[in-house]
């Protein structure tokens, strides 16, 4: 489940990231969290299956659950980072605009 949402989230990333002429939101950073989060969810697949084998494609309803809780946060997480990194860059000057409008 872990691979699947977070292929998921980087396919929605890089076709929204594709479709803007410009980068000016750093649409480019979660489209990168998400498929480096997909490579290593990959990699553990692989892993995973060789330990397995058989019984990987069989996984208990409660496995399967704790799997898709644990790519939401990756998702949710790698979404925290990117806005964090949008509001210090600020990079349209509307966080920077708001707070000197406070001030005077």
């Amino acid at each position: 489940m872990t691979l699947l949402i977070t292929v998921f989230a980087a396919v929605i990333a890089t076709a929204v990231w594709y479709r803007r002429d410009e980068d000016d939101m750093l649409l480019a950073v979660p489209m990168f969290l998400f498929w480096g989060a997909s490579l290593m969810w990959l990699v553990d697949a692989v892993f995973e299956y060789h330990e397995l084998r058989a019984a990987y494609f069989t996984p208990d309803p409660a496995d399967m659950l704790n799997d898709a809780f644990l790519g939401l946060s990756v998702v949710a997480f790698a979404l925290v980072i990117w806005i964090a990194m949008v509001l210090f860059k600020d990079p349209k000057g509307i966080v920077r605009r708001r707070l000197l409008q406070k001030r005077g």
